[in-house]
């Protein structure tokens, strides 16, 4: 697997946020493992164009990455750390991480640092043994999370201070980018003071055909001409899971069913929205000698203009 992010995707380093929203939805719909069951190498290359989109939809990361500040997984690179914020301040005799400081140890070296060389400018009997009691410095992630894991809830094990797992709840219905609070899992307190909080910052990646607006999901369904024609009942996916409907006789490309109930439950009210199948005629992939026969045939007494509507206007 390349460790271009933009070879991964298949675009150039110049491409627009819509061409790379593009790339990815088209990688999507032919890499999703639930369209290629059993085929490791296949989810790897899933895995692989997900995390890239993670990083080049994101304007603030792809930039970081473009100027060499993260690698393709995300991470800082150790050349980078630090110092963009940091080397104009006179003051600064070691560099910390945006969140805060890197470590216990470092802060509490910092606050001797001040504080020791204080005490040497006041004398020895003045403020040598003060103490300051500080809360600990808030962290903030990213953490990327497929369609479904966010439309439904879900379990994830992420790691914090660089060492500490704990199970993270994300919410059924949660937004893209939308942040989640973990009380006391940030940076340890100075002198007994509290923690700080850890914030993460979810990143919901497209699906392969589902599509969320407010709380409902759009999916465009492909039919076939004899089941738009003649009407049928077919399975229809939804987040839940296959769902039987009926499609109308003389249904066309771009009519519309609903699945009431089967979209994204909202966090706030905990209604449902619904889901929309937007339908789509698609004609045998091959050219099919007997049907060209029975459509020509039936054109001769049943001519009609598609486009009137259009010449009108």
């Amino acid at each position: 697997m390349s460790d271009d992010l933009y070879q991964r995707l298949g675009v150039s380093r110049t491409a627009s946020q819509d061409e790379i929203k593009k790339a990815y939805r088209k990688l999507a719909k032919e890499l999703h493992p639930d369209l290629n069951p059993g085929k490791p190498d296949i989810e790897e290359r899933f895995k692989g164009i997900t995390a890239a989109y993670d990083i080049l939809s994101d304007p603030e990361r792809r930039g970081r990455y473009d100027r060499g500040e993260i690698d393709a997984s995300g991470q800082e690179r150790p050349e980078q750390r630090f110092y963009r914020e940091y080397a104009e301040d006179p003051s600064a005799g070691r560099f910390y991480t945006q969140e805060g400081f890197a470590d216990e140890e470092s802060l509490h070296a910092f606050f001797s640092d001040l504080f020791g060389a204080r005490a040497g400018r006041e004398g020895r009997g003045g403020r040598e043994g003060m103490r300051m009691r500080m809360r600990g410095a808030d962290v903030s992630y990213t953490l990327p999370i497929t369609f479904l894991e966010a439309a439904k809830g879900a379990k994830k094990r992420v790691m914090v201070g660089g060492e500490q797992s704990i199970d993270l709840t994300i919410p059924a219905g949660v937004r893209d980018r939308q942040t989640l609070r973990l009380k006391g899992q940030g940076m340890p307190g100075f002198e007994g003071g509290p923690p700080g909080d850890a914030y993460v910052e979810v990143h919901i990646q497209p699906h392969a055909f589902f599509e969320r607006k407010d709380n409902d999901i759009h999916l465009e369904l492909p039919v076939s001409l004899a089941e738009a024609v003649l009407g049928s009942r077919i399975q229809v996916p939804t987040i839940d899971g296959p769902v039987s409907m009926t499609v109308p006789k003389g249904s066309n490309t771009g009519a519309t069913l609903r699945l009431r109930g089967k979209g994204i439950v909202d966090p706030g009210s905990g209604r449902r929205g619904d889901q929309y199948v937007h339908l789509k005629v698609v004609l045998p992939k091959k050219p099919d000698a007997e049907l060209e026969k029975l459509v020509e045939q039936w054109a001769k007494t049943h001519a009609y203009d598609p486009r009137a509507d259009m010449e009108r206007r």
